[in-house]
């Protein structure tokens, strides 16, 4: 298979191993990444499979998530060691592939990406990254409505903006940092202002989602 197995084969799977609320949250992934993949010219189709898969691994046990880290090898550094919790991106993207026969490297890697980001990242990828902050079910809070606004304005200023949003959440809870959520956001930073639709909304949305 290319992009994913049938739909409902996934929503089935899931039915039995996250519970309802969860499967919510996952179908309002799907649904945005699809919006924000067509508002930017992007494969709606795969931004929509992507985030149908990417919790696939949510509440697998940290001592499989681990195991399924080193089986793959993947690099594990002291933060996921302590928290394999942050590993659920990758072991989803394992699953999607060896479960579900997807072979599509852009949805594995926007599954893989959708926790802590990526610099470089692909614009796919950047559409599951955001969807799973923004999508419906996390809230109304104006500092979501910020960041909705942001994502149909430009991509990789929503990526940043994301970044910062979930940073003041870890730092407030006082949770480990994993470094690659800071390079992800000063990657992204630094692509929002070199495109051009940006113009003087970045600094805007700065005021918006810090204050």
């Amino acid at each position: 298979m290319t992009l994913a197995p049938a739909r409902e084969i996934v929503l089935a799977w899931l039915s039995e191993r996250v519970p309802a609320a969860r499967i919510k949250h996952i179908l309002g992934v799907e649904q945005v990444a699809g919006d924000l993949a067509r508002h930017y010219g992007l494969d709606e189709a795969k931004a929509r499979s992507a985030g149908l898969l990417h919790d696939l691994a949510k509440y697998f046990k940290p001592q499989l998530l681990l195991q399924m880290a080193r089986a793959e090898g993947l690099e594990l550094d002291s933060v996921l060691e302590a928290h394999p919790h942050l590993l659920h991106a990758d072991a989803s993207a394992i699953v999607a592939r060896d479960e579900f026969g997807v072979v599509d490297r852009e949805i594995l890697d926007a599954i893989a990406n959708h926790t802590l980001g990526r610099p470089n990242m692909s614009q796919l990828s950047c559409t599951v990254f955001i969807a799973d902050t923004i999508e419906p079910s996390r809230g109304n809070t104006a500092q979501l409505e910020a960041l909705r606004e942001a994502s149909l304005q430009n991509l990789y200023a929503a990526v940043w903006q994301t970044s910062d949003y979930s940073l003041k959440y870890l730092l407030e809870t006082r949770c480990y940092i994993h470094p690659r959520t800071v390079l992800t956001r000063n990657w992204a930073l630094q692509m929002a202002r070199e495109s051009p639709e940006t113009g003087n909304s970045t600094e805007k949305s700065i005021e918006q989602i810090t204050s």
